[in-house]
Order: C-alpha cells, then structure tokens, then sequence
C-alpha cells in the first residue's frame, strides 16, 4: 500500500468534543462515503438523504440544513465508536457497493465505461496501479545501459523522472530554470493562483492535505513540485540553468542528439535512447509587436516573466489583456496602483465561484487526514463534474436558429445565467456592462471564474477599463485607438503564450532530417497528442491537442501521457528493439477523427477567436475528449499501431 494513498494518514486519538467541531464543514456526501467505510452499512445510502449532482467545486450536494445536521449527528456516535475501536475498520466494500457509493455520491449514475477509470482514480485498495510494471523479465543493467533525456522540470517532467525511476531505467532531466515546477517557478505575478480545485490538481498519488486554499497561489504550488522532487529523490537526476537546444535523430543508431546550452554557455552534446519533451504549452511569453514600444521609457514586464521585487505601489500602470493571468493580476493591482488601465479587445466569459479566493478552514484539514477515505472520496468530488460528462452544453447544433449567440439551447441557458450574475455584480453601472459582456458564445474561449473580485476591481476609481487594444506607445505612454494618451510608468503585457509553437524554440530534427517545426508548419498534431511519425522514440508530453478546455485537471493528462510513454520505452526494452515509430496512417486517421470532433465544438466557431486556432482558423490546441476515452487510450500501446525496429 503507498503511504500517500492510506485510507487516513492518522489516527483519530481527539475527545468527542473535538470531533464534533471538526464535522462543522464537512463535506456531507463524501463524510457518507466514509460512514460506509467505517461500518459497512450500506443503508445510508439508501435513505431519503440523496445529494444531488455537484456543480464544479459545489460539495454538498444541495442537501439541507437540516439533512446536513442529521448526517453530522449520526457521523459522530460513527467516529467515536471507530476511534474507541481502535480505528479498525471492517472488509472493504465490493465493487458492486462501490458502484453505488458512486453513483450517490454524485447524484446520477456513473456510466459504465467511467468505472475502470474511477476505481482507479479512487485507489480504494491503496495501490498507486499507474506504477510501471514490466511483462517480463528484464535484467537490471539493460534498463540503467537504456537512456532517457526528459525535457524540463514542472509537472509533468517530475512526473516522467519519478516514473523512469520506479522502472529502473536510466535518465536524464534539463532544466532551463534554476529549480523545479515550471509554469509555477516562471509565473510569479500578483495574483498568480491556479483555476483547477488544488485537491484534484496534484498528482493522485502524492495528495497534500495541508493546502492552504481551495485554488492555491504560486507560491504553495511551486513549494509542492519542490517537495515532490525532494521526497522522490529527483534532484541528483536535474541539471538545472541547462537548456536543450537542438535534438537529432540518427537513423542508423537509434540514437537521439541532444544539444544543450549550460549556465556558462558553453554548448554539450548528450546521447539518449528516447526523449520525453515535458516542455509544456504556456511557458514562452507571447508580446504583441505594438509600434512605439522601444521607446517607452518605463518598465515593460510580461505576466509570464515577472521579476522578483517588481513593486507597483502608487504607479501607473496599464495592462494589456484580460484573459486568465489579467482576471488575477488586476484585483491585486487596482489595490496599489496609482491608476490602473486595462486595455481589452473582448470581454471574457466567466462563471461564479465563491471559493475561489477562500482558504481551507482547519477543520476541514483534519477530515481529509483523519477520517477514512474521505480524501479519496472528496477528490472525486472534484474529479467528477470536470469529467466531460457536461460537453454537449458547448457542441454545436445545426439546427439551432441563433447561432450569433449560442450554438445550441443549453449553450443559450448558460449564457443566460452567466449574464444573470455579471449583471448582479456591475448593474448599477450601465456603461461597464456593456463593456463586459461577451458576444460570442459560452466557451468558445478559456472560461475563467470570479468571485467577485475582477468585477470590483473594474468599478474603482482608480480602474479604467479600455474596449479596444492599443494603438501604439511613445515615451510616456499608451495611445488608443481614438488618439487618446495614457500617460502610464509600467505596461503590463497580459497576453498569455505561444501556445501553439509545441517544443519552441528548440530545433528537433527527425529521420530524413525533417525538422519538425517544418513537419507541423501551422497545423501541429500528433497521435494521442503524443507520438508523430518520422520521429522515432519522442514522446510530447501537453502536446498538440491535449490541452483542457472542457474538462479535468491537466495533471490528469499528464498522468495519462507519462503512462504511456514509459510503457512504450519498457515495451522497446522488452522487445530489444531501437526505434519505435508511428505509422503514418494510424496518426492520420486520429487527428481526422480529431478535427472532425473538434469541428463539432463551440471553439470551432466562426465567430470566435481564440489561442486554440492556428492562423487558418483550426483548432490544434485543445482535446474534444472525454477524460474516460483519453484514459483508455493511453493505458499501454498498441503494437500494431507502430512500426518497430
């Protein structure tokens, strides 16, 4: 059983009192979850308590008070009868009970093909079953004499390393950084805090139970990553302030080429079997070419490079975008800011989200520690209304007569309640209404959530909100598209990244001497996001076509991805072969059955423009999947799928 994955990782040992103040704000559903654990009653679910379905981050279920009070009642003669016991509990429920708890839990039943991905998700029997396991026999110095280079240090190359590790294979990891976790070392402007509940963003074999919020800022999430490293005996592996440039293919090898520059500069080539590119998608700052911009005499700072000990107090300071970085960085600035300017071509759809900002109260803390699979459950929780089963509200209709506002009825009914509560929040100003809300429909950009506080922000009186990009800049300032001057110190470039530019700027040459930013051209692709012919044993991970925009955790993903990218060098190993290599017409065939889906989908839109389209109007970026199908998919490889040599 992993250590991380225990029903509870402590006894509860506290007098009844405690107890009961720590029921106070637990999360009803999953505490009934946890009753079945402990007694093995399978009667409390079914009574007349029944949670409905969760919306993202909703945990109760829409029980009432007085439902609530009921279950905490009966959860404390449970706990102090555990406690007393000794906290022993009784045979684990059977699969068939499990699938019960389920469909409770959530208020609908779990449709059958989620099940295998669930039970593994919940880990009930304690086993991380994602650990890479060979199919035969395999001599120890064949793996360590088996190099794999793994391309970058955040999430998901800590991830690839540690499962390397667990397998016994050789490697390597290069980082452009001088520590760990990318996307959180490198984004470290006011605000910066992740979108995803943090007790399903984290891997979903090493929980943190101390998070300090629901979403928590960069700092607690690079200092995760860092711990992470550090409990998994990673470091030694890091070569750290060490970027890959360049990366060859010899075809008569097998061999990749890997050119890296270090800290000096000085460049060195590395020999690897296989290359893992965990060089994420959100990580090179994208800055509009403005004219007038180099003689701007202030400070110029991108979201996605921001220096330490930049202070803005008093200043006056403009920023360029609202997309996800400025919905953050400009409740902190309108705070401090002498005057602050937001400079928007488009206002952006968001949805509430009280929690957004809320930390996680102690009580809380000790119910995921203490209490029998109550953490397992109440990621669940989170996992559950993220996991694609919602995708039809955002598919396009052509039957549906108003496609300038929506692309189907549901479509219509969520822009409907989204401008329900813009209109609460800034309705007494007509003027900043019209300015936020959006024309095209409901997620056919990044949705983004509120508490409140981007609203606010844009009704101090120190905020302007500006409805159109920047005409150009001089020596003190922003000029608008009307002539007008804004007279600012500092210009913030919110403008998010060259997302579609996967493993720029390095240059991967493939067999045949393929560069592969020429292979993709505008239209980047790769089977399952991950493999692409005519480059042998390269693996993206975050590729073309996986990021999340409907759905789940990016984690998830990458779980996911690194899965099967290891089974794919194991299978190499096992199989003594040196290359492995997509057939052509097994990546074509997906990526049609990709762009026909995506096709499908509100971000194809005409009327959209997004940074999941390339310069044709494609989508290339995101997935259309639902996290059920991606996870079956990525399980092991097919073999027929490869041609191996």
């Amino acid at each position: 059983m992993s250590s991380h994955l225990q029903p509870a990782s402590s006894p509860i040992v506290e007098d009844d009192a405690f107890i009961e103040s720590m029921l106070a704000d637990a999360s009803i559903p999953t505490l009934i979850m946890s009753l079945v654990h402990i007694t093995g009653d399978v009667s409390f679910l079914r009574g007349s308590i029944r949670p409905k379905t969760p919306q993202m981050g909703e945990v109760q279920g829409g029980l009432t008070e007085e439902e609530k009070a009921s279950v905490r009642k009966t959860a404390l003669t449970v706990l102090k009868a555990f406690r007393d016991n000794g906290c022993k509990l009784p045979p684990p429920p059977s699969e068939e009970v499990v699938r019960e708890m389920m469909n409770f839990l959530v208020g609908t039943e779990v449709p059958a093909d989620y099940m295998p991905l669930v039970l593994e998700e919940l880990a009930l029997d304690g086993k991380d079953s994602r650990v890479p396991a060979w199919r035969k026999e395999v001599p120890d110095a064949l793996k360590r004499d088996y190099h794999v280079v793994v391309i970058g240090a955040g999430m998901s190359g800590l991830l690839s390393a540690m499962r390397l590790k667990e397998a016994g294979i050789s490697f390597t990891v290069f980082e452009k950084n001088d520590s760990v976790g990318g996307t959180w070392y490198e984004n470290r402007y006011p605000g910066c805090r992740v979108d995803i509940p943090n007790h399903f963003y984290s891997y979903s074999f090493y929980p943190n139970h101390d998070w300090n919020e629901y979403f928590s800022r960069q700092p607690e999430l690079a200092a995760y990553f860092e711990r992470f490293a550090q409990d998994q005996g990673l470091a030694e592996k890091i070569h750290y302030n060490t970027e890959v440039v360049s990366a060859k293919f010899d075809e008569a090898s097998g061999i990749w080429s890997i050119a890296v520059r270090e800290s000096g500069g000085a460049i060195r080539t590395v020999l690897a079997n296989a290359v893992i590119s965990a060089v994420g998608q959100l990580n090179r700052p994208m800055t509009p070419k403005i004219p007038g911009q180099e003689t701007f005499k202030g400070v110029q700072v991108h979201t996605g490079a921001w220096p330490k000990g930049l202070d803005l107090t008093g200043k006056r300071v403009a920023v360029i975008g609202t997309g996800a970085s400025a919905f953050q960085i400009v409740p902190e600035l309108a705070k401090i800011a002498g005057e602050l300017t937001v400079f928007q071509r488009s206002p952006v759809w968001m949805f509430p989200n009280p929690d957004y900002h809320a930390t996680v109260g102690e009580s809380k803390k000790w119910m995921l520690k203490h209490v029998p699979f109550y953490a397992r459950w109440y990621r669940f929780l989170m996992f559950w209304p993220g996991s694609g089963i919602a995708l039809n509200r955002w598919r396009i209709d052509p039957a549906w007569p108003h496609p300038e506002r929506a692309v189907c009825e549901a479509n219509d009914q969520e822009r409907i309640h989204l401008t329900a509560w813009i209109s609460d929040q800034v309705g007494d100003d007509p003027e900043l209404l019209k300015k936020v809300i959006p024309q095209y429909p409901v997620g056919g950009k990044r949705m983004l959530q509120d508490n409140g506080s981007w609203l606010r922000a844009l009704k101090q009186p120190n905020v302007e909100l500006v409805t159109e990009a920047p005409k150009a800049f001089d020596e003190t300032g922003v000029i608008g598209q009307d002539g007008r001057h804004y007279p600012v110190d500092v210009i913030v470039y919110a403008t998010g990244f060259h997302a579609n530019k996967f493993l720029w700027p390095m240059e991967i040459v493939g067999r045949g001497g393929v560069k592969l930013n020429e292979f993709w051209g505008d239209e980047p692709r790769a089977y399952l996001g991950i493999t692409v012919p005519g480059f042998p044993n390269l693996f993206c991970l975050y590729g073309p076509g996986t990021n999340l925009a409907h759905a789940g955790s990016i984690i998830f993903n990458s779980e996911c991805q690194v899965r099967y990218s290891v089974a794919c060098i194991k299978s190499l190993i096992e199989g003594g072969y040196r290359q492995m290599d997509v057939k052509p017409a097994v990546y074509g065939e997906f990526n049609d059955r990709l762009a026909k889906e995506l096709s499908t989908l509100v971000w194809s839109h005409p009327s959209v423009n997004n940074w999941y389209k390339n310069s044709k109007g494609q989508v290339v970026n995101t997935s259309p999947w639902a996290l059920s199908d991606y996870w079956k998919w990525t399980r092991s490889p097919e073999v027929e799928d490869y041609e191996w040599r």
